[in-house]
């Protein structure tokens, strides 16, 4: 791990201002291994957390967000991706562009970008459907910069920000928020949560099959031990009448069978409820926040709509009374195609993915500092299930409710905990412009409520 003191790049859109431990368990056993001083002394501090908000956003590696930031593992010099439609390489550029179109991102994309660890398949793969018409296919080579997304810079200045957070899987968005949720992802031919076998490519729920989704998930865990969840979507869930909320696809929660035979399936709620929560200070223990398709930064969505939308539900955080013991993990559910310079590590046969965007945003957070250490949403299980679940796993040993997964991935996951220090003085909030100044172009509309619609049959998101 680095540590860095990163201050002054964008301090003006401030309103007001008021040692990780690799864990390799045994999953059969469910046990722990044991904990160093500094993970032991962390985990001592944990409970100063009350409320873990998740939001996930789309499809954007962690080159394309965050490449030149200062002190982080960002673009090489040198690099240029061979472009086979129009011969020659493209190399990284600064890209304004608040519209992108990204590239497919499937398990076979993702397989063909990392190409055996050269990281050069990304121009290929987004050329695949776009006929010669630029930027198709050459704009995964663009980053944008602290000007673009100033909020999301300030954010990583001030609180950590995790330069080698992976996506769990190595495919796109379902099996993505699947693993969010679950730690897995499967297809199963039955209820039986036994039938279930792992996949990158699982088969989303319908009409004819509305919950395909027998393995176990956290919730079931959460409900056990009376720990508040709610899963949040904003402006609702997608429908023929209602065509603008959030897709099935990133809103698996309904479709899992134990969140119906627990009769939870009403803490899937509308955003409003979350702001609501929020302003009264009643937070649940646990928030999951997914976004609709304008709000999501999913190619083509825009940038600047998909930074305001994060930046009200930080602030909407910051602002309650229950700031003060949150702790906020940002993160992007896949890499939508854009280049990225690392080669992910392999963890088992469904992951990981290419690397994401991610920060820690809390009163306890390390300010300014860069994690290095390997992370996934895995490890934002293991800090929920070490916070509100005395470190239980969703393990089919122990959890009562077996099914087939082939082991228990927070187990392997790296720990979180690094990104904190829960012997400093709590930190103020840092409340920003929703819609800031950038130079994204064409300039944003204002109040950042500007909207592109989403295709998704474009990369087969579908």
């Amino acid at each position: 791990m680095r540590y860095r003191i990163l201050l002054g790049i964008t301090s003006a859109l401030v309103l007001a201002a008021g040692g990780v431990a690799i864990s390799m368990g045994l999953p059969a056993s469910g046990k722990q291994p044991a904990t160093t001083t500094s993970s032991a002394h962390a985990l001592a501090g944990i409970h100063k957390i009350k409320h873990v908000i998740v939001i996930m956003q789309e499809n954007r590696s962690f080159d394309s967000y965050f490449g030149t930031f200062p002190g982080a593992h960002g673009i090489p010099k040198g690099v240029c991706v061979p472009d086979p439609l129009h011969g020659g390489c493209v190399k990284p550029f600064v890209d304004h562009q608040d519209k992108n179109a990204g590239g497919p991102h499937q398990n076979p994309n993702s397989i063909a970008d990392v190409d055996g660890g050269k990281m050069d398949g990304f121009v290929g793969q987004a050329e695949l459907k776009c006929k010669g018409k630029l930027p198709c296919g050459t704009d995964v080579m663009g980053h944008h910069t602290a000007s673009d997304i100033p909020n999301y810079w300030a954010y990583a200045e001030n609180y950590a920000l995790d330069d080698h957070y992976y996506e769990t899987d190595d495919s796109w968005s379902l099996p993505a928020h699947l693993m969010m949720v679950s730690a897995w992802s499967a297809n199963c031919p039955t209820a039986d949560p036994m039938s279930c076998k792992g996949t990158p490519q699982p088969a989303n729920r319908t009409g004819k099959r509305p919950r395909p989704f027998a393995w176990t998930d956290l919730t079931w865990l959460l409900h056990m031990d009376h720990v508040s969840w709610g899963y949040y979507l904003d402006g609702g869930a997608q429908s023929p009448s209602n065509p603008g909320g959030v897709p099935s696809i990133w809103n698996p929660l309904p479709g899992f069978t134990d969140v119906r035979a627990d009769g939870q399936e009403g803490n899937v709620q509308n955003l409003g409820a979350f702001i609501s929560q929020a302003r009264s200070g009643n937070l649940p223990a646990i928030s999951w926040m997914v976004p609709n398709p304008a709000d999501s930064e999913h190619p083509p969505a825009l940038v600047s709509r998909g930074q305001a939308y994060v930046t009200r539900i930080i602030n909407a955080v910051m602002k309650s009374p229950d700031w003060k013991s949150s702790a906020i993990f940002l993160a992007w559910d896949d890499w939508g195609g854009f280049y990225d310079d690392v080669v992910p590590p392999v963890k088992d046969d469904l992951g990981y993915g290419i690397r994401n965007p991610a920060m820690v945003i809390s009163p306890y957070a390390k300010r300014g500092f860069i994690d290095n250490t390997p992370l996934s949403s895995d490890s934002y299980l293991r800090f929920i299930e070490d916070d509100f679940l005395a470190s239980s796993r969703i393990n089919p040993v122990t959890d009562g409710r077996p099914d087939s997964r082939p082991g228990v991935r927070e187990n392997v996951a790296n720990s979180i905990l690094g990104d904190f220090n829960f012997n400093q003085k709590p930190r103020p909030p840092l409340v920003l412009i929703p819609c800031p100044h950038t130079t994204l172009t064409p300039a944003p509309a204002a109040g950042c409520r500007g909207n592109v619609a989403l295709h998704f049959d474009t990369w087969g998101d579908t």
